[in-house]
C-alpha cells in the first residue's frame, strides 16, 4: 500500500470547505467519549459502554437504514453486573433517531487516531484542487451525496446488518474519484514501503487506481484477514459516484502544471527542443 504525502497540483483558490471538514473531524472525534485518549492505551470498560451508546446512537447502521426500525434494545452507556459478569446495561432507547440523518452524523465519526488522520491525510491532498475545481458549495454537496451514496450503498448490499457504520472514509472516495477523472496525470509524491519508506513521485492515475483496485478486491472478501471491520463496499460505491460526478466537468477542466525536477527519486534529464 502507498501513502501519498503530496501532489504536484496547486490551487487556484483557498479550500476552505477541505479545511472545514478536517477541522469538524477533529473536533468531533475530540469530542467523542473515551477517543482523545485511546493513543495512549485501551480504554475501562466504563468508557468502552459510553462509546457503545454514543456509537449506536450517532452512527449509520444498515439495518436501519433500509427497514427504518430501531433495536428493541440499544446501550445506555452504564455497566451492570449480570449473571456472567460486568457488561454494558442495554434498554428500550430512549431518544428518537432519524437513520437518514445517521448517515451524515456517520460522517464525522472515527474508530481510532490512526482511522482519522488516515482519512484527513487523503482529504487534505486531494480535496484542495476538486474543491478549487467545482466551487464551494457544490463541493460540500458533492462531498455529502458521495458519503450518503457510500453509506446506503453498503446498507443495501449488508441489509440484515447491526454493526454500526462510521468515517468519512466513503465520502472522500468520491474526492479521490472526482480527483482521477479531472487530473489523471497530476504527479503524486508518495510513501512506498520497500525495506524502508522510498519516496516516488507517480502519475494520479496509477496512484488512485492501484487504490481503489485494492478496495475492489478487499470488498469482494479477498485480501488481508479481518478486512470485515472495514466498509471496503462503501469505498467502491463513494469513488464510482464520485467519478459520474466529476465526469461533466472533465472537459473544462485546466490540466496540472507539468513537473519539473525530480522524478521517481532522481532528477530528470532536461529535455531539448526540435
Amino acid at each position: 500500500m502507498v501513502i501519498p504525502v503530496h501532489d504536484v497540483n496547486p490551487a487556484r483558490r483557498t479550500p476552505w470547505v477541505t479545511y472545514a471538514l478536517i477541522a469538524a473531524n477533529v473536533l468531533v472525534f475530540l469530542s467523542t467519549p473515551g477517543m482523545a485518549g485511546s493513543v495512549a492505551g485501551g480504554s475501562d470498560l466504563a468508557q468502552l459502554c459510553h462509546l457503545r451508546a454514543f456509537t449506536d446512537h450517532y452512527a449509520a447502521v444498515p439495518r436501519e437504514l433500509i427497514h427504518q426500525r430501531m433495536p428493541r434494545l440499544v446501550p445506555t452507556g452504564d455497566v451492570g453486573v449480570g449473571p456472567h459478569g460486568a457488561g454494558c446495561v442495554v434498554s428500550p432507547p430512549g431518544y428518537h433517531k432519524s437513520p437518514p440523518l445517521s448517515v451524515f452524523t456517520a460522517m464525522f465519526l472515527h474508530g481510532s487516531w490512526l482511522h482519522l488522520l488516515g482519512n484527513m491525510l487523503f482529504l487534505l491532498i486531494f480535496g484542495n484542487n476538486v474543491e478549487d475545481r467545482m466551487g464551494h458549495i457544490r463541493y460540500f454537496l458533492f462531498y455529502v451525496v458521495c458519503g450518503y451514496a457510500a453509506g446506503y450503498g453498503y446498507a443495501l448490499l449488508n441489509d440484515d446488518s447491526g454493526t454500526p457504520l462510521i468515517g468519512a472514509s466513503g465520502a472522500i472516495a468520491g474526492v479521490l474519484g472526482a480527483y482521477l477523472v479531472l487530473y489523471p496525470r497530476a504527479r503524486v509524491w508518495v510513501l512506498v514501503p520497500f525495506l524502508v519508506f522510498l519516496p516516488l513521485r507517480l502519475p494520479a492515475w496509477l496512484v488512485l487506481g492501484f487504490w481503489f483496485g485494492l478496495q475492489a478486491v478487499y470488498s469482494a472478501g479477498h485480501g488481508v484477514f479481518g478486512a470485515g471491520t472495514v466498509a471496503y463496499a462503501a469505498h467502491v460505491v463513494g469513488f464510482v459516484t464520485g467519478m459520474l460526478i466529476a465526469w461533466p466537468l472533465k472537459p473544462g477542466t485546466p490540466p496540472p502544471p507539468e513537473p519539473r525536477g525530480l522524478l521517481f527519486g532522481r532528477r530528470a534529464r532536461p529535455r531539448h527542443s526540435w
